[in-house]
């Protein structure tokens, strides 16, 4: 075969294999794959480029070529098969993440609810321009239960599902509703925002208050309860209390094995939440002056066959560690795969909350942001009185009247 022939060979050949791999990688970046697999159809494509190159220019014995072309397609496949076997395996241990509570069963106006109800009418009903509310998942269960005995029944939307509202990020809420929940930090933007008049969650975040001062929002935030911040692991984790201090070490990453509190000789697997969530907020405060090290992250698919990386969700292994706040992790997820830690020798139960004896509990809040509806301060008002406290108990938080007492 003629150079100028070869040649010619060589550019129709490359610019087939460019407009096919470039084609299959779009189908593959369209189809959610992760950057695994969209490197493997580049790197298929570069081999499968030089084969063609070999091929027309007759570079070593035909042997040899398809012998290599035959190791790199097989190298390719158990490599493939390598990452979906690992795959599986993460895929194999369960989640512990707010996200994935179906909050639809403590919807305020379903008849089968789970919402806690009192057993006396409420001293006060709502009739006309109900607040419009929202806040933390973790917090829903509650404030649910406040609509519930103050709102008129059927002021509320059907309840939505999971709804993406950033680019890889789905939670579980029903914006258009009066009851909503988007989230600590997606409450906090709807009230800054006035699209929501009263939320219920945590103390805010730097990041949240900034925002706050840049939209010229001032947060008034009361408190109506309290509750514990609870750090658990595998429940065949034989560590079962840590000291603030060790916790501290963990998370700055000071401390990387479990022998080094009486575990297994394992690297600890410290999982967070993604920023200005209430859980991340808290674990924030509890560190202090000390720096967070950055936590782990994963590719995941988002829209338009992007893919982003984010904090990866809190997987139950071994030597996995993970926060939250102990009505969450005791109540809304009942799962006897992990459990709480002790903290400076104190369980994290509701009675040592109550008597402050477990070292770290803060208050939880019905934050306002000058809202006109005139119903708002009433309806807190309403919660700070025995029954919106008694909702408070009964649902599984420490009521701010009990704050403080001991056992006896």
């Amino acid at each position: 075969m003629k150079l100028a022939s070869k040649v010619l060979l060589c550019i129709l050949a490359s610019a087939i294999i460019l407009f096919f791999g470039f084609f299959v990688l779009l189908i593959v970046a369209f189809g959610g794959a992760g950057t695994f697999y969209q490197t493997l159809v580049v790197v298929g494509a570069v081999i499968l480029w030089l084969f063609m190159i070999m091929q027309i220019w007759q570079l070593l014995k035909p042997k040899v070529r398809y012998i290599l072309i035959a190791v790199a397609v097989a190298v390719m496949v158990l490599a493939a098969m390598g990452f979906e076997i690992n795959k599986a395996y993460h895929n194999s241990f369960d989640e512990v993440n707010e996200q994935g509570v179906d909050l639809s069963l403590y919807d305020p106006f379903r008849k089968d609810t789970l919402a806690v109800s009192l057993e006396e009418p409420a001293t006060i009903r709502i009739q006309d321009n109900p607040p419009n509310i929202d806040g933390a998942t973790a917090l829903y269960p509650l404030y649910s239960a406040f609509a519930r005995a103050v709102y008129p029944s059927g002021t509320d939307g059907v309840y939505e599902g999971d709804v993406e509202v950033e680019a890889g990020t789905v939670v579980p809420q029903k914006v258009d509703s009066i009851v909503a929940c988007t989230n600590t930090d997606g409450a906090y933007r709807r009230l800054i925002s006035g699209e929501a008049d009263i939320i219920f969650v945590a103390g805010p975040s730097e990041g949240q208050l900034q925002m706050a001062k840049e939209a010229n929002v001032e947060l008034k935030l009361t408190p109506i309860g309290r509750e514990a911040f609870v750090f658990f692991v595998n429940a065949k984790n034989p560590v079962n209390s840590l000291s603030i201090n060790d916790i501290q070490r963990i998370y700055s990453g000071e401390t990387k094995n479990w022998r080094e509190f009486g575990g297994n000789s394992s690297a600890i697997r410290a999982f967070q939440r993604p920023e200005n969530s209430g859980s991340q907020t808290a674990l924030v405060s509890f560190m202090g002056d000390i720096p967070l090290m950055t936590p782990p992250k994963e590719d995941v698919a988002s829209g338009m066959g992007g893919i982003i990386s984010r904090v990866t969700s809190y997987k139950n292994y071994d030597n996995a560690i993970g926060y939250s706040f102990l009505f969450f992790a005791t109540e809304m997820v009942h799962d006897n795969k992990i459990k709480l830690l002790a903290l400076n020798g104190v369980a994290p139960t509701r009675e040592n909350v109550a008597n402050r004896s477990y070292p770290y509990a803060a208050e939880f809040y019905a934050v306002t942001a000058g809202t006109e509806n005139p119903n708002a301060e009433i309806f807190i008002e309403w919660i700070l009185s025995e029954q919106g406290q008694y909702l408070v108990d009964k649902t599984g938080y420490t009521p701010l009247m009990d704050a403080g007492k001991d056992d006896n």
